[in-house]
């Protein structure tokens, strides 16, 4: 379950690098076509799996984001789509597109309700800004059986800005953090960091335990559009 949870956090902070709009983010590529690879690790480096994304199509302030999960042997686990809207001077992420892979899989036959706060990521970064929290709600139903599951994200903070370095090429970016704080049955938190770059999205993040220690971490590996 903690696999699943990981997951979930790393999806999410890599959906941030699928899409934008050129006359609304200056963070986000907003071109059909666009394709990058994001390679996840676990804390020893070992890769644990990629996800290969496509901005398929864009019509109006919306693009249609395209996903083939592989697995640490690039296996394809499975595909997802989602959209990812572009809203006045922010990009606003559908809750709905954050469910991990592993999770649409594993519950891919159950009738699964979900409802939330969307992710705003706005075009005026700077260091020590606050972010808006954002949450998710999803409920499934397990054969007449109900089980549901929280995410809180909170204490969004623009940290510092930083040249990052990844197998995609130099970036000079915003580093961010947050909490996240999951629920179902047990509550579980983590500390992400992520570094957004301009045009580019996010090139990195890393996922912490509540004591600090890194449990995972992911890297753009590719990006051409």
């Amino acid at each position: 379950m903690k696999k699943i949870f990981i997951s979930l956090l790393l999806t999410l902070c890599v959906s941030f690098c699928a899409t934008g709009q050129d006359a609304c983010s200056v963070y986000y590529p907003h071109k059909k076509g666009t394709t990058f690879e994001i390679t996840n690790y676990n804390k020893k480096g070992k890769k644990e799996g990629v996800v290969k994304y496509t901005i398929s199509n864009v019509e109006g302030n919306t693009a249609t984001i395209e996903a083939v999960i592989l697995d640490e042997k690039d296996k394809e686990v499975t595909t997802t789509s989602y959209n990812i809207m572009c809203e006045g001077n922010s990009i606003s992420i559908d809750f709905k597109s954050l469910i991990s892979p592993e999770m649409l899989q594993q519950y891919k036959d159950m009738d699964i309700d979900v409802s939330g706060t969307n992710i705003e990521l706005p075009n005026d970064l700077d260091i020590g800004k606050k972010l808006k929290n954002a949450n998710m709600i999803m409920t499934i139903n397990m054969g007449g059986m109900n089980m549901k599951m929280t995410m809180d994200i909170i204490n969004r903070t623009v940290d510092a800005k930083e040249n990052i370095t990844t197998p995609a090429g130099s970036f000079d970016c915003y580093a961010l953090s947050y909490d996240s704080e999951v629920k179902m049955g047990i509550k579980t938190s983590f500390t992400i960091k992520e570094w957004i770059a301009e045009g580019v999205g996010v090139v990195k993040t890393e996922s912490y335990n509540k004591k600090g220690k890194l449990m995972g971490y992911s890297e753009l590996t590719s990006f051409s559009k």
